[in-house]
């Protein structure tokens, strides 16, 4: 592994405050690389010897507001150990950002295969179906979770959700983003449909197939569930809307490469998908469509965040080639769902 170039990451620092709480060896330097890219949080992999952990710590320079909270993505990954739901192991949350520039946190690593893009699919098609429901059964476990139970009620509240939601994304769009006419429409078009949120569940925010890690053996189980930086209290619709957004299939114009992964041989058709998640859950799905139309919009907003960080210089790692296209693409398939 070799350092990553990331402003204020002083590895001896760092291996001082993380000798305790993960047992460090004095002898041997603990070492970093770059994960993922940081378009979002920043994901570090650290190893010492032939022992691995993970570290995630927010974005470089401007960030949306009330996203990329350390505490509360640890709080999380805490509230989950002993549940249905695979998720990697909480090590240590630092809230002193002397240390490495910022606040962060420290999760075991999972061992296990992580869809990004389509080259990376390595399936046939018979293991990619049964990701796909593999996906549907760890969401619909998500959802099962008794978050009172699990000390995560705090992270928000059900009632007013999806207004909430509508209200929170749309604030975004004077935070300094490219704002299109598209945007603006979608936007009003998200506004005029909000339903009553009367579900409560456990929403991951985020919820796609290259945010999980695959058993490296069988693809038809998950070995965890990633990045819960967005995981709140709502209706559990919003993450169903989220998949569906995300799931391509040959044909489709696809908003960027995670997008293009599930378009693949074998995976599941959208319709699919949504009765097999209907199937575990018996949830009633008369509101997704405005999930899955207010996914789009989420997403276009995140990206579009993510292209102002990118042309101030406060990104790191490579394939932010896309970036530019990608809300055009997602607002215009938004504008597509009837609501």
């Amino acid at each position: 592994m070799t350092e990553p170039t990331i402003p204020g990451l002083d590895l001896e620092r760092l291996a001082a405050t993380l000798a305790g709480p993960l047992d460090l060896d004095p002898s041997l330097p603990l070492e970093a690389a770059l994960i993922g890219g940081g378009r979002s949080n920043i994901t570090v992999g650290l190893r010492q010897g032939h022992r691995d952990w993970v570290l995630r710590r927010p974005p470089l320079g401007r960030r949306l507001a009330t996203a990329h909270d350390m505490a509360r993505e640890f709080a999380v990954l805490s509230g989950l150990e002993g549940t249905a739901v695979p998720a990697p192991r909480p090590l240590f949350h630092g809230d002193d950002e002397g240390v490495i520039g910022a606040e962060f946190y420290v999760m075991e690593r999972v061992d296990g295969r992580i869809l990004r893009a389509p080259r990376d699919v390595d399936l046939d098609p018979a293991e990619a179906r049964r990701a796909s429901l593999a996906l549907v059964e760890t969401l619909a476990a998500i959802h099962a979770v008794d978050f009172e139970a699990a000390g995560l009620a705090p992270l928000g509240r059900p009632d007013g959700y999806a207004e909430r939601q509508v209200r929170r994304w749309i604030g975004q769009l004077d935070s300094g983003i490219q704002v299109t006419p598209g945007m603006r429409e979608l936007a009003a078009r998200l506004q005029a449909a909000v339903p009553a949120s009367t579900r409560a569940a456990l929403v991951h925010g985020d919820y796609r197939i290259d945010n999980v890690v695959l058993d490296r053996e069988d693809p038809g189980r998950i070995a965890a569930v990633l990045d819960w930086e967005m995981a709140t209290i709502g209706d559990p619709l919003a993450d169903l809307g989220m998949l569906v957004m995300y799931w391509c299939r040959p044909g489709d114009r696809c908003a960027s490469e995670v997008h293009e992964i599930t378009t693949a041989p074998g995976f599941l058709e959208r319709d699919e998908l949504i009765a097999a998640y209907a199937a575990a859950t018996g949830a009633d799905l008369a509101d997704l469509d405005f999930f899955v139309a207010l996914a789009h919009f989420k997403l276009a907003v995140i990206v579009a965040g993510i292209g102002a960080r990118m042309a101030a210089g406060d990104t790191l790692g490579e394939g932010f080639e896309q970036i530019a296209q990608i809300p055009d693409v997602l607002v215009a398939r938004g504008l597509e769902v009837e609501l």
